[in-house]
């Protein structure tokens, strides 16, 4: 049964990941985006600093920081050291060359989903103050923008496919996977144990509700990133004699078209944008959910801090998995006994080589606090789904049983198959681009339209503050902003 459902699966990423699919999408619509923007991931890059330090707008509600660590809880995960690893091995240095230009790319895509979510956002009332002033995403930018509510429905329902079950049961089955490496682990006996603390932690967490999940993010995801980066340095200076011929593999790898083209869908090409896909998610639909609870000024505020976001996920903490592990000498082809890339085992080896018996402990370290935080990010984007879905705000009851069944999924993940889960994640996230970008890029001139807004009012020595009738959007369509 398991192997027959793999199979339709794998048989449905192999056409999403052709080149004329959702890689295409992404990279077309990245290209599109930035023009029409003109260069803002340069442009305004300064600006994104700036605007993340602002305080709420009002008293009582989301900062950007705030909404920016929950969203980069959920990029910021696993991904960027399995991921990576994952991508190296398939598709060699190279992956990670077109990893940084997804991410570069896929900062304008950023900036304007996300700004779509602020201009379509939504006061709370009544039960559901408790989650925070504003909520929005996607789903309702396909509702109230095109006026397709069944679209919203579906994409809310891929949200929810995609992060309490694909991305969340991988995050668990990556974390248990790095305790491989240690003499206690036993594959019968110590995923299951894994997999019963972990979902414990969690679903005590998640009850807390999405307050207190903003602020457990707000602490540990800047404090995960500073130490795992610092480390990288470490492993970088004392491997300094690598870096040359690591900067050629990773360039000549990633120009090889003879190889790339004789296989694309094995290719450093497709690996690089599935992986880097996985990582930072622009363009998904994602974080827009995230961006939409932000108490800003002006949505285009918040959409530069998306942007960040990317930037910081990929640029920066995939590229320290990246160098740490691309400047040993450890041989690329590490793969488990069924054929799947051993990344994680990888990953131990090259911080064992350099930092010894501290390495893979320190790994275990950072593995635990990226899938803490990644558990935690993802599924706050679900419960204002299963709302929207529901057409009212979900009851306690409804939300017992939604919370139990993701917290059971998570166990599930621990002890699943490395092939599955993983190809669960590509499947949901491929059908979440082919479904966001289009919106988007019909939508895309309201976001155009609100940097220009928000550019004019910066020139003018003003704090932006943003009407929408402005761009000409509805006071029925954007209520926040009227």
């Amino acid at each position: 049964m398991i192997e027959s459902i793999t199979n339709v699966v794998e048989a449905i990423i192999n056409v999403l990941y052709q080149p004329y699919i959702v890689p295409l999408l992404l990279i077309v619509g990245g290209i599109y985006f930035t023009i029409r923007c003109k260069g803002l991931q340069v442009r305004l890059f300064g600006e994104s600093f700036r605007v993340i330090m602002e305080k709420p707008h009002s008293e009582g509600g989301v900062s950007s920081f705030g909404a920016l660590m929950v969203s980069t809880a959920s990029r910021v995960g696993t991904g960027n050291i399995i991921g990576v690893a994952t991508a190296i091995i398939l598709g060699g240095p190279g992956a990670i060359f077109w990893m940084w230009i997804t991410a570069i790319l896929g900062g304008a895509s950023a900036f304007v989903e996300s700004t779509l979510a602020q201009i379509y956002k939504r006061k709370h009332v009544g039960t559901l103050e408790k989650e925070g002033l504003y909520y929005g995403g996607p789903s309702h930018y396909m509702e109230r923008g095109l006026k397709q509510r069944w679209l919203g429905v579906f994409f809310a329902v891929l949200i929810i496919g995609t992060y309490a079950l694909a991305y969340n049961m991988l995050a668990a089955y990556n974390l248990q996977s790095t305790f491989g490496a240690f003499s206690f682990y036993d594959e019968s006996t110590t995923p299951i144990i894994i997999g019963v603390i972990l979902a414990v932690i969690f679903g005590v967490i998640i009850i807390g509700g999405a307050k207190r999940l903003i602020k457990v993010t707000e602490f540990l995801v800047p404090i995960m990133g500073v130490i795992y980066i610092a480390i990288s340095l470490v492993v970088l200076v004392m491997n300094a004699g690598n870096l040359g011929h690591m900067f050629g593999a990773i360039f000549s790898s990633a120009f090889d078209f003879g190889a790339i083209f004789g296989g694309f869908t094995g290719s450093c090409i497709m690996w690089g944008i599935k992986r880097g896909l996985y990582s930072n998610e622009a363009g998904m639909g994602s974080a827009p959910n995230a961006a939409a609870k932000a108490d800003v000024s002006h949505p285009a505020k918040q959409g530069l801090v998306q942007m960040l976001s990317v930037f910081i996920d990929t640029l920066l903490i995939c590229t320290a998995t990246a160098f740490m592990c691309l400047s040993t000498n450890v041989e690329l082809g590490i793969f488990n006994e069924d054929g799947a890339a051993n990344a994680a085992g990888y990953v131990q080896a090259c911080m064992g080589e350099t930092l010894g018996d501290f390495g893979p402990i320190f790994l275990c370290i950072a593995m635990s606090l990226f899938a803490f935080t990644t558990l935690i990010g993802n599924y706050s984007y679900c419960e204002g789904c299963l709302s929207f879905i529901l057409k009212h705000p979900a009851t306690d009851t409804q939300l017992l049983v939604f919370r139990i069944i993701s917290t059971v999924l998570i166990f599930l993940g621990c002890i699943a198959s490395a092939g599955l889960v993983w190809d669960l994640g590509d499947l949901f996230q491929g059908f979440m681009v082919i479904t966001n970008v289009p919106v988007i890029l019909i939508l895309g001139k309201k976001a155009f339209d609100c940097l220009d807004d928000y550019v004019a009012q910066r020139k003018a020595g003003k704090n932006p503050e943003f009407k929408a009738e402005t761009i000409g959007v509805s006071e029925e369509d954007a209520p926040a902003w009227y």
